[in-house]
């Protein structure tokens, strides 16, 4: 397995909220919910820098899918994290997030490796951190 990840889908409760938090809340770019046309088949793709893509998928279809039956969200089960080059920027994202309707976690704050970061959870309960960290500065 070549070590790459090329997407990352989130499954969701209510698929046109989740879209409305990730495009319209934190401005992610998106065509919006294709697939409609196939049962289970609905799904938003957000293109991410360096080729990553992020994807939203019912959780019933995914379920669906797969033949799992669908469980509660655990948030400490893995986190998104979300660099940014300052600590202001870090303050930034996470009130656009808190205002689209995240619940803010942790209120950015110093961190022990010398960045600043807070967490936030999308309506799903997904977690996210926003941090700087001069370790590990995005690219671009």
């Amino acid at each position: 397995m070549e070590p790459r990840i090329s997407l990352v889908t989130l499954g969701v409760a209510d698929l046109e909220r989740a879209v409305r938090f990730y495009r319209d809340g934190l401005g992610l770019p998106t065509e919006g919910i294709i697939g409609q046309e196939f049962e289970h088949g609905a799904v938003a793709f957000f293109p991410l820098a360096g080729g990553l893509r992020l994807a939203l998928w019912a959780q019933a279809d995914i379920a669906f899918d797969t033949g799992l039956t669908p469980g509660p969200v655990s948030p400490t089960g893995f986190v998104l994290a979300h660099n940014v080059r300052s600590r202001a920027e870090v303050e930034a994202v996470m009130a656009a997030a808190e205002r689209a309707g995240a619940e803010v976690v942790k209120r950015p704050q110093d961190t022990f490796y010398g960045g600043f970061a807070g967490y936030f959870r999308d309506p799903d309960g997904h977690l996210w951190e926003v941090a700087w960290n001069p370790a590990m500065l995005p690219e671009g």
